[in-house]
C-alpha cells in the first residue's frame, strides 16, 4: 500500500496502479510487455514502408493490411508508454484530461480494427465470390472511401465516451486498477449516475459484435461457394486466399471476447488475469499480424527480404 502514499489532492488527477495483486512482479511483467511492443512495431512500420514503396503491392489486400497496420500501431501506443512508465517508474499518475485522450484513441482505435477486419472478410468474399468482377468491385478508391467511413465511423462512436465521463463527478479516491484510462474502469470512479455510460459501453460493443457477425455471414457465403467447386484444386487455392485473414482473426477475436465477456459477467475472474489479457489483446495481434501476413503472401515476403 506504500506506493499509494502520494496519491494527489489535485482533483484533476488520476492514479494508474498497473496490475493490481502483481506489483512485485512489475518490471518482469514489463520484459515481455516491452518485446511483443517492440516486435508489433517493427513489423507493422516494415509493412507500411514496403507497400508504400512497392507499386506492385498497391493493391486492394495490401492497403488494407496497411491500414491494419496503422492501426495496430496507434493502439498498442496509446497504451503501452504509459504503462512502461508505471512499470519502471513507479509514475502512475494522469491527468484528467489525458486520461480521457487515452480513451478516446484506445476506443476508437479498437473499433477501427474491428472494421479493417470486417474490410478484409468483404475482400476475401469478392475474391472467391466474384473473382471476375473483383477489379472492379474493389478498386483503390473504393478501399480508400470504406477506410475513411471505417474512420469516421470510430470518431463518431467513440467521441461521446470522454464526453459523456467529463460531464461526471469524480469522488476522492481516484484509483484506478488498471494500466490503462479503460471507459468503465473510469466510469466506476464517479460519484455520479452512470447507467447512460453502462448503456452506451454495452451499444459500442454490441457494434464490434455486429462486425463480427458480418464477418461470420461473410465466411458462410465463401464457404459455401467453395463447397460448389468440383476441383478439389480450387478448393484448397480459394481457401489458402483466406488462410491469412482467418489467422489474423484468431489472434485477435478471441481475447476480446474474453476481455470483453470478463468485464462484464467474470465477476469470479481475479483482476490481475482480467487486465493481463486486456493488455494481451492490444498486444498481441499488433505483433503477429506483420508475420502471418508475410508468411502467407509469397509477394509481400519477397519484397520484405529485398529490402531486409
Amino acid at each position: 500500500m506504500a506506493a499509494f502514499n502520494f496519491t494527489p489532492s489535485d482533483p484533476s488527477t488520476f492514479i494508474l496502479i498497473g496490475i493490481p495483486g502483481l506489483e512485485a512482479a512489475h518490471v518482469l511483467i514489463s520484459i515481455p510487455l516491452s518485446m511483443f511492443y517492440i516486435i508489433g512495431l517493427l513489423g507493422n512500420f516494415m509493412v507500411l514502408f514496403v507497400v508504400l514503396k512497392e507499386q506492385t503491392l498497391h493493391k486492394p489486400m495490401y492497403l488494407l493490411l496497411s491500414l491494419l497496420a496503422v492501426t495496430e500501431i496507434s493502439t498498442s501506443t496509446s497504451i503501452v508508454p504509459k504503462a512502461l512508465c508505471i512499470f519502471w517508474f513507479n509514475l502512475k499518475g494522469i491527468t484528467v484530461g489525458g486520461c480521457l485522450t487515452q480513451m478516446f484513441f484506445l476506443h476508437a482505435g479498437s473499433m477501427m480494427h474491428s472494421a479493417v477486419l470486417m474490410t478484409m472478410a468483404l475482400d476475401r468474399y469478392v475474391a472467391i465470390c466474384n473473382p471476375l468482377r473483383y477489379a472492379t468491385i474493389l478498386t483503390n478508391a473504393r478501399i480508400a472511401k470504406l477506410g475513411l467511413v471505417a474512420l469516421v465511423r470510430a470518431v463518431l462512436f467513440t467521441l461521446p465516451l470522454p464526453l459523456l465521463l467529463s460531464r461526471q463527478p469524480f469522488c476522492a479516491n481516484r484509483i484506478i486498477p488498471h494500466t490503462y484510462c479503460e471507459h468503465m474502469a473510469v466510469a466506476k470512479m464517479s460519484c455520479g449516475d452512470i447507467a447512460v455510460n453502462r448503456m452506451y459501453g454495452l451499444m459500442m460493443a454490441l457494434v464490434t459484435w455486429s462486425d463480427l457477425t458480418l464477418i461470420a455471414l461473410s465466411y458462410g457465403l465463401i464457404i459455401r461457394a467453395v463447397l460448389r467447386i468440383s476441383s478439389k484444386k480450387a478448393h484448397q487455392k480459394a481457401l489458402n486466399t483466406c488462410t491469412a485473414h482467418i489467422c489474423v482473426m484468431l489472434t485477435s477475436y478471441p481475447l476480446f471476447l474474453f476481455s470483453t465477456l470478463a468485464h462484464r459477467f467474470g465477476q469470479g475472474i481475479t483482476p490481475h488475469v482480467h487486465i493481463i489479457f486486456a493488455n494481451l489483446f492490444f498486444l498481441i495481434p499488433p505483433m503477429l499480424n506483420p508475420i502471418i501476413y508475410g508468411v502467407k503472401s509469397k509477394e509481400l515476403c519477397d519484397k520484405v527480404v529485398k529490402y531486409t
